[in-house]
């Protein structure tokens, strides 16, 4: 299975983009999913994750109320709605599929090593 991130880019503080994650090779309707950010210097960590029918979202506490998760089974796609970027996002951005459909808990949202395959990448850049 191959997951191809885009839609990242230079943004003024304020903006908004839509990521997008497209899944080849395997059908991603029966699987949780999820996106995870890499500043740099710093480690990986989670953003928001959506379960298999879209109806269950987490989020963590910085992006909550600014991201949005979402997915469209029909496409073998998640998208990541960001509004009112800041700096502090400035990161790549990774989608990855979860081990099953549903996820149990926002620290299972949370753990790198739930998430079976990853994406590449694509790199938001926020100015100030």
């Amino acid at each position: 299975v191959q997951l191809q991130a885009s839609g990242g880019g230079l943004v003024q503080a304020g903006g908004s983009l839509r990521l997008s994650c497209a899944a080849s090779g395997r059908t991603v309707s029966s699987y949780a999913m999820g996106w995870f950010r890499q500043a740099p210097g710093k480690e990986r960590v989670f953003v928001a994750a959506v379960s298999y029918s879209g109806r269950t979202t987490y989020y963590s506490d910085s992006v909550r109320g600014r991201f949005t998760i979402s997915r469209d089974n029909a496409k073998n796609t998640v998208y990541l709605q960001i509004n009112m970027l800041e700096p502090e996002d400035t990161a790549v951005y990774y989608c990855a599929i979860y081990r099953t459909a549903s996820i149990v808990s926002p620290r299972a949202a949370a753990t790198g090593s739930n998430y079976l395959y990853w994406g590449q990448g694509t790199q938001v850049t926020v100015s100030s």
